[in-house]
C-alpha cells in the first residue's frame, strides 16, 4: 500500500478540513483526488442504519486524533446510491480506506474504538502530519551529507533529527557514524551506547560498531609504513599484511587495504581460520553494502573464492 507523506504544513487542519459529507458529483474531488495527499476513509452510512450511528462517532473520534494525517469522508447511500453501488457495498455501516487513488483497505459493521484506532494507526503509518517534523527526510538528508564526506555538518543535522526524536535508530547510528569517521571514537561509542539493546542488531548499528572496533584494531599497530617494509621483505608474512590491511582501513584506504586481504586469501585461504576472509567481511560491514570499495571488492572476493 502506497502512503503519501504530506510534507510539513504551518498548523494543525480544523476538524472542519478533516470530516466532511460528500455526494456522487463530488466524490472524485472529496475521495479520489484528495487521497493522493493524504489516506481518506470514506464512511458508507444511512439515516436508518443503528449501526451506523455508534460507528461515526467513533470515526470521527480518531479521525480527529490523528491530527491530519487522515481524513474521513460520510456518503448516505439513500441519496447518493451509484458510487456505493459501483463499489459492491452491500451492508452498512461500511468504511473503505483510499490511498493513492485506490481503495486500500477496509472493513464492515460498528466495530470497537481499539479496532477503529489500530486501523487508521495501519493506514497512516510513514504519514506527517501537517505541523509535524518530518525525522526520516531530515535522516536521509544527513544520509547524503555524510555520503558526500562533510561528516562534521551530518552530525548537526542528525542531532537536529535527535531533537524531535531522541531514540531515532537511524540517526543515532548516522551520528556515531561521523564520529567515528571523524576519529572521535569515545564520542561514537557514547552514542551507541544511547541505542537499546534490542536495536543492537540493526544494520546501521552493526556496522558502526564494526568500525570502531576495527579503529581500536588498528590502534595496536605500527606505523604503515614499517608494516609495509615488513611485507615487501617478506611476502609470506600474513600476519603483516593482514595489520597492514587493519592499518591501511584505519587511514581510509579502503582499497588498498582490499587488496592487501586478498593478497592473503589467494596465497592461504585458511591462514588464521580463513581470517583474511572474515577480516574482509567485517571491512564489507563497516564500509555499508553500497559502498563502490564495497561492491568492488566482493566482486573480487567471489572471483578468488569460486575460480
Amino acid at each position: 500500500m502506497t502512503i503519501i507523506d504530506q510534507g510539513n504544513g504551518a498548523a494543525g487542519p480544523a476538524a472542519a478540513d478533516l470530516i466532511k459529507d460528500t455526494t456522487t458529483q463530488t466524490f472524485v474531488k472529496d475521495v479520489i483526488e484528495e487521497s493522493k495527499r493524504q489516506p481518506v476513509l470514506i464512511d458508507f452510512w444511512a439515516e436508518w442504519c443503528g449501526p451506523c450511528k455508534q460507528l461515526t462517532p467513533v470515526l470521527e473520534k480518531a479521525v480527529k486524533a490523528a491530527k491530519g494525517k487522515v481524513k474521513l469522508v460520510k456518503m448516505n447511500i439513500d441519496h447518493h446510491p451509484a458510487i456505493p453501488g459501483q463499489m459492491g457495498i452491500q451492508s452498512i455501516p461500511a468504511v473503505i480506506a483510499f490511498v493513492n487513488g485506490q481503495p486500500a483497505d477496509g472493513f464492515m459493521g460498528a466495530v470497537p474504538e481499539s479496532q477503529v484506532n489500530a486501523f487508521i494507526e495501519r493506514l497512516t503509518k510513514g504519514v506527517t502530519a501537517p505541523g509535524e517534523v518530518n525525522v526520516a527526510e531530515i535522516v536521509q538528508e544527513a544520509d547524503a551529507v555524510l555520503a558526500e564526506g562533510d561528516a562534521a555538518a551530518a552530525a548537526q543535522i542528525y542531532a537536529e533529527a535527535l531533537q524531535h526524536d531522541s531514540t531515532n535508530i537511524a540517526a543515532l547510528a548516522g551520528l556515531a557514524k561521523c564520529y567515528a569517521v571523524s576519529g572521535a571514537m569515545e564520542q561514537a561509542k557514547q552514542t551507541l551506547a544511547m541505542v537499546p539493546e534490542s536495536k543492537r542488531n540493526d544494520p546501521a548499528v552493526k556496522a558502526v560498531q564494526t568500525a570502531i572496533d576495527l579503529a581500536e584494531q588498528a590502534k595496536s599497530l605500527g606505523p604503515v609504513a614499517e608494516l609495509e617494509q615488513k611485507v615487501a621483505a617478506n611476502p609470506l608474512d600474513h600476519q603483516a599484511r593482514f595489520d597492514l590491511a587493519t592499518a591501511l582501513n584505519a587511514q581510509g584506504n579502503r582499497a588498498a587495504a582490499t587488496e592487501q586481504l586478498l593478497e592473503i586469501v589467494k596465497r592461504d585461504r585458511k591462514w588464521n581460520d580463513d581470517g583474511a576472509r572474515k577480516q574482509l567481511v567485517q571491512f564489507f560491514e563497516a564500509w555499508g553494502g553500497t559502498d563502490d570499495a564495497t561492491v568492488e571488492g566482493r566482486k573480487r572476493l567471489s572471483t578468488i573464492l569460486f575460480s
